[in-house]
């Protein structure tokens, strides 16, 4: 299915709002030694005090993809929900990229999430399953947005963590994340490749439950993204553009909108278009990249691990998968700025592909676009500091501050 029509103009509909409030949220942080619960086994999640259970009459809050679309992921009355109200991000139009490509131009902004990536998404369906199975620790493998997503949701479950990174090719912004929330961070001589492949092996051989995009648990919350761009447009968008770098996501967002479709709330499904970074395609090139190279580092994997599946879904969408330079990735990074948009290089991507489909007349005319920025600028500024002019110095004086801004005196001020 195709969609065949297109809406220009003012923004549509404010978030659809789901049912009434009903199932309760777990907070499995609760202390044990208080009040009713003194008498639960330690290994039972306490059910949240009423004052994080929910909002106060008369007030409508977010509250995280398991329960705002818990009828439609794989979790039950039992499963304890570790939450940190992922999810209900911003889908920003855009001005200047609609004024560029003649479409209607949407941004949805994943790095608004708690631990500034779209992996939040996934990781709490991931983390309340573990939880459920009564896991004994929880892994993954990360060039940087994993770890910090994974440590944050194990920290609030109370599982131990465990990381592993390639050396030396993880954002210090990611990693302290993954510190600060107490995960134990291995460093490997070797790429995100050879991290994955020591992670499978460890869950292989050991009870630990590896959250890495392989899992499905991952990819069942990550499709809810889809939800809400439904949700917010009335419709699915006439093409979707992203990222790719393990795959998950673009495989876990295909799945959102073919369900969508299956139960009437869209009429049609988006083209979606998949950017890897030039120096890190895989798949465009037909082949595993032993050392893959770009400045966008969530995205630097050489071998993603849900290739197969990605190339699946841009197929079915009749959509395809390329990739855009290091230079096409750092100009729409700054354009992106430009607009009031700090995203991470790797977010970029989807911007520049989004031009590229501009310049080869790809686009329809009036059409509607969705571009998802995966992940908050603020997790890797070292470009934006590189990339600015030092701040100037000056004395503690207005008039030189003034002289410096190019401002006037004005009448009242003379």
């Amino acid at each position: 299915m195709r969609n065949t029509s297109s809406r220009r103009g003012a923004p549509p509909s404010p978030i659809r709002a789901h049912g009434p409030y009903t199932a309760p949220v777990t907070d499995i942080s609760a202390p044990s030694g208080t009040g009713a619960a003194d008498d639960e086994s330690p290994d039972v999640p306490h059910a949240a005090p009423p004052s994080a259970a929910g909002p106060a009459a008369g007030t409508r809050q977010w509250l995280g993809v398991i329960e705002e679309y818990r009828d439609r992921l794989p979790v039950g009355d039992s499963t304890p929900v570790v939450t940190l109200r992922e999810g209900g991000t911003p889908l920003v139009h855009s001005t200047r990229l609609s004024e560029r490509t003649g479409c209607e131009v949407w941004l949805k902004l994943e790095g608004s999430n708690p631990t500034g990536s779209f992996k939040d998404r996934g990781m709490t369906v991931a983390i309340s399953k573990a939880l459920e199975t009564r896991a004994e620790a929880v892994l993954c493998a990360s060039t940087g947005n994993t770890s910090a997503s994974a440590a944050a949701y194990a920290a609030k479950a109370g599982l131990t963590c465990g990381v592993v990174v390639p050396r030396g090719k993880i954002a210090l912004g990611k990693l302290a994340q993954a510190l600060v929330h107490g995960a134990t961070v291995l460093q490997i001589d070797g790429s995100f490749d050879a991290a994955l492949e020591v992670c499978q092996e460890l869950a292989r051989r050991y009870r630990v439950e590896l959250v890495n995009s392989t899992n499905p648990h991952r990819i069942e919350g990550q499709k809810t993204g889809a939800f809400e761009v439904v949700d917010f447009l009335g419709r699915a968008p006439d093409v979707h553009v992203m990222p790719v770098g393990n795959a998950g996501n673009i495989t876990a967002w295909w799945q959102g909108y073919r369900e969508e479709a299956e139960v009437g709330r869209v009429d049609g499904l988006p083209v979606l278009r998949g950017y890897q970074a030039a120096g890190a395609s895989p798949i465009v090139r037909g082949e595993r990249v032993m050392e893959p190279t770009t400045i966008a580092t969530a995205i630097r994997i050489g071998n993603p691990a849900s290739w197969s599946r990605a190339v699946a879904a841009a197929d079915e969408s009749q959509g395809s998968i390329r990739s855009v330079t290091d230079r096409a990735i750092l100009q729409a990074y700054r354009l992106l700025a430009g607009e009031g948009v700090f995203a991470e290089m790797a977010s970029a991507a989807s911007v520049a592909g989004l031009l590229d489909l501009a310049d080869r007349a790809e686009l329809s005319a009036g059409g509607t676009v969705v571009c998802v920025l995966t992940g908050n600028g603020l997790k890797d500024p070292d470009w934006a500091i590189a990339g600015a002019a030092p701040p100037r110095m000056l004395p503690p004086s207005v008039d030189a501050a003034a002289a410096h801004l190019g401002l006037e005196r004005t009448a009242f001020d003379q």
